[in-house]
């Protein structure tokens, strides 16, 4: 199963949308295997970032990921950084399709509410960046015989 770091940017938590964002992706049927609310140093904002560094709006993302409180979610399941990415829609909210969560619920070409991998190895290094091996959890929902077909005895 795969596994992608989820961060509901600080316009979400301050606008109350955590909980609406946590039901898409659960329903859905991702796991979530960790989950903290934090806040972001600007050394870390600027590591996880750094690909942006030379970019007009650097600085301001940085200062925007720093601004409050945000939700770091490890989300587990298959395929589960294309699915989270289709269901977060367009990076622009007045560009994302009605019915994803940047669709339903943003505005602004700036505040995105929601950050996700877009690779398995960008997955590996966010994870490792905001989480200890100890934080992620192992477990098996009693909901997986119904979300995913184990007739094959693993996941489809």
């Amino acid at each position: 199963m795969e596994q992608t770091l989820i961060i509901l940017k600080p316009d979400a938590v301050q606008r109350g949308l955590i909980g609406s964002i946590l039901q898409r992706l659960e329903a859905k049927g991702l796991q979530i295997v960790a989950m903290k609310l934090s806040r972001i140093s600007p050394a870390l904002a600027a590591e996880h970032y750094a690909m942006h560094q030379s970019k007009p709006f650097y600085n301001s993302l940085v200062k925007f990921m720093t601004s409050g409180p945000v939700v770091l979610l490890v989300l587990r399941g298959n395929n589960a950084i294309d699915v989270s990415r289709k269901l977060m829609g367009a990076t622009f909210g007045f560009k994302a399709e009605p019915g994803t969560i940047r669709g339903d619920f943003g505005l602004s070409s700036s505040f995105n509410l929601i950050h996700g991998s877009d690779s398995p190895a960008a997955a590996a290094a966010e994870i490792a960046r905001f989480f200890t091996p100890a934080e992620i959890q192992d477990y098996t929902p009693a909901s997986a015989a119904w979300v995913y077909d184990m007739s094959g005895g693993t996941p489809q």
